[in-house]
């Protein structure tokens, strides 16, 4: 009895309640258009992020972030990362971080990194494209596939680049030029093809000679080394030794410009004396002989010494001797 009572109070309490949702069906399907509508009229916006408004297909306008609202079902929300910085990689694939440390991947992109120099020589670059949308529509509706459309114009860019160098501009020196180059020329066909795109920065990962002739590569890159460290030690030698000879050289010239000058002048000076002399001599010849025989003597007997003078027998040696003595010894006390 009990079972049959239980099984009673269940079937009236279905039917009240499917009788009190044929009453209210009107509200409640009221209630789940008006969710409907709302969910297809209201929408947010990252704030990395435009929304790119179409109307049944066609573009209408662009809205900022933020909450925002459109037509539902009839327009849709395109959302574009306009401020956030996305890259391409060549070459190589991220695989994500393990203890902190970055894995790559190489597999099955040996046709993508290997490239002709442009002296014929082989290089394996592999490099990176940072990139930012900064136009939205250009972005969606300009070109049909944008990211795949970039990979193509960046590997495109980057062959031309390259061939254009040596291998050694490729793997040495040429790195920087070769950044800016094809920083240049990436966002030129970007600009011409209307992408919508900006280009933040390409990045050579790493560039290496391909594995069949490393070992090779790398003995003439050291072969080169030394080549350098020898030439820059003969410069070294060379700047020591040159200058001092150099310097040498010069203060030998200028020492010999010295002496012809002060033979020049002595010269002018002795013939400039004599003609002074000479008209001295032309206005008064006696007086002029007298004084020259003068003053040559005093000039010859001023370095010869004492000087003694005796007749023929020597008979007064004695006396001028003792007087030569005597001054001798009062110049000494």
């Amino acid at each position: 009895m009990e079972f049959k009572e239980r099984d009673f109070t269940n079937q009236i309490t279905q039917s009240t309640i499917l009788t009190r949702i044929r009453e209210n069906l009107r509200f409640i399907l009221i209630a789940i258009l008006v969710v409907i509508l709302l969910w297809g009229t209201i929408f947010q916006i990252g704030t990395e992020e435009v929304g790119v408004i179409t109307r049944v297909g066609r573009y209408t306008r662009t809205v900022d972030p933020g909450l925002n609202l459109k037509m539902p079902f009839i327009e849709t929300v395109h959302k574009v990362p306009v401020e956030r910085q996305q890259k391409l990689e060549f070459g190589f694939r991220s695989l994500g971080a393990v203890d902190n440390q970055s894995e790559y991947s190489k597999d099955g992109l040996r046709d993508e990194s290997l490239m002709l120099t442009g002296d014929l020589n082989l290089a394996d670059v592999e490099w990176v494209v940072q990139y930012r949308i900064n136009d939205a529509y250009n972005y969606l509706f300009k070109v049909r596939d944008p990211e795949s459309t970039l990979r193509n114009i960046s590997e495109a860019a980057t062959r031309q680049v390259v061939g254009d160098r040596t291998v050694n501009e490729v793997l040495t020196i040429g790195r920087t030029e070769i950044t800016v180059k094809l920083h240049q020329l990436i966002q030129e066909i970007c600009n011409e093809y209307n992408i919508g795109i900006k280009i933040e920065q390409v990045v050579l990962q790493d560039v290496n000679p391909p594995d069949p002739v490393k070992a090779a590569f790398n003995a003439v890159n050291e072969a080169q080394q030394e080549k350098e460290t020898l030439i820059n030690q003969a410069k070294s030698e060379y700047n020591k030794v040159i200058p001092k000879a150099s310097g040498e050289a010069k203060a030998t010239i200028q020492k010999a410009e010295g002496y012809a000058i002060e033979r020049i002048n002595n010269a002018q000076g002795e013939s400039t004396r004599f003609n002074d002399l000479y008209n001295q001599y032309i206005k008064a010849p006696e007086v002029t002989k007298k004084r020259i025989y003068l003053e040559n003597m005093t000039t010859i007997l001023s370095k010869l010494g004492n000087v003694i003078v005796t007749d023929q027998n020597g008979a007064n040696v004695l006396p001028l001797l003792q007087m030569q003595l005597n001054k001798d010894n009062t110049k000494k006390n």
